[in-house]
């Protein structure tokens, strides 16, 4: 019977119409799934579905999420994500299984703006704001960035942020503004990307991406799902640092804000 699915263009023109149209009268879409979002149980026989493509180099791998969770689109991963996504869930109805990816483009090299020396530190955490939990991450480099092209000295990190459409933090009394292209890539239950909008208006690309996909916990995953947005904070190399605990995470951002050294944007769960 038919199923209650959403294929976006992007998927359709990775898939072809053939495989579009074969997914949508359920002649190869499953009835339930689990959420390649929230992890929960779906039944796309009875509520609005998402097909998610997520591309590798070689491989491509189409799952399910509730339209509520996600939208349909093509996420490119690393091949070995991709690889070790397949193998973590290979009995699991919501994923379709891998399939080469012959016709499906190879799209070029996430952008960072980061010399290859410093590495981008995330910490994922829920940060308190006006009485309310929302889930953030935190960002710190582990070495000073500088412009692309030039060999410093300095730290432009911020000023980077800043040309992008991040704002200056001076207290974590208010939700920063969302910044709209930008998006938090939260798949399979697990954090696998910061995508920022695509050259020319093309794919999203992965400004910050996971070498494995990083667990967050039930309650971050929660606030993220209640409300459809993650909180993105940055600070320079020395700011923040490793913090074991929630309070002194906050802590350390407040001090970052009070000292000026602090960026801040909501984003999207998953982008656009």
């Amino acid at each position: 019977m038919p199923r209650m699915l959403d294929v976006s263009d992007a998927v359709r023109a990775e898939i072809g119409d053939e495989e579009a149209d074969r997914l949508l009268t359920g002649e190869n879409a499953p009835g339930s799934y689990d959420c390649t979002s929230c992890r929960t149980p779906g039944d796309s026989e009875q509520e609005r579905t998402s097909t998610v493509l997520f591309v590798g180099d070689e491989t491509a791998v189409l799952a399910f999420a509730h339209a509520t969770c996600l939208p349909s689109q093509v996420v490119q991963v690393t091949e070995e994500q991709l690889r070790g996504a397949v193998r973590s869930i290979n009995a699991d109805a919501g994923v379709s299984g891998g399939v080469p990816a012959q016709g499906v483009p190879q799209y070029g090299e996430q952008h960072r703006p980061v010399p290859e020396q410093a590495v981008l530190g995330v910490t994922s955490g829920l940060v308190l704001i006006a009485g309310e939990l929302h889930p953030a991450l935190v960002v710190e480099p582990t070495a000073p960035i500088v412009r692309p092209g030039t060999m410093g000295p300095g730290d432009d990190f911020l000023t980077l942020l800043l040309e992008q459409g991040y704002r200056p933090v001076a207290d974590l009394d208010s939700v920063p503004p969302v910044l709209h292209g930008w998006s938090v890539l939260l798949a399979m239950g697990q954090l696998h990307a910061v995508l920022q909008p695509g050259a020319g208006g093309g794919q999203p690309t992965a400004w910050w991406q996971a070498h494995q996909p990083l667990q967050v916990s039930d309650g971050w995953r929660a606030a993220a799902n209640k409300h459809q947005q993650v909180l993105l904070f940055a600070a320079p190399v020395g700011s923040i640092g490793r913090q074991p605990r929630e309070d002194l995470l906050r802590d350390a951002l407040d001090k970052a804000a009070a000292a000026g050294r602090l960026v801040a944007a909501t984003l999207p769960l998953a982008g656009t």
